[in-house]
């Protein structure tokens, strides 16, 4: 299979790209909680935290742990309020 040259480097331009506007892991996982509440409470949480839902969209570990943390809190709701 041969691959376009001009065509692999847009990919990895893609893929190796930084957005200015994302806000990182760590703030990301400060906010997290707060994004999850909205969403349990039925709220938009990626209007109220836009810069949180454009980096949970791009990074996948922050992604696996706002799915991991909405799984136990929609499965298990009084670990939080008992």
């Amino acid at each position: 299979m041969k691959i376009d040259k001009e065509k692999l480097n847009k990919l990895l331009e893609k893929v190796f790209s930084v957005d200015e506007k994302d806000i990182g892991c760590g703030a990301c996982m400060d906010e997290l909680d707060q994004f999850v509440d909205l969403h349990l409470a039925g709220k938009d949480a990626a209007a109220s935290l836009p810069l949180v839902r454009a980096h949970l969209d791009q990074c996948r570990d922050c992604r696996e742990e706002f799915e991991a943390l909405l799984a136990i809190l929609e499965n298990f709701p009084n670990v939080v309020n008992p």
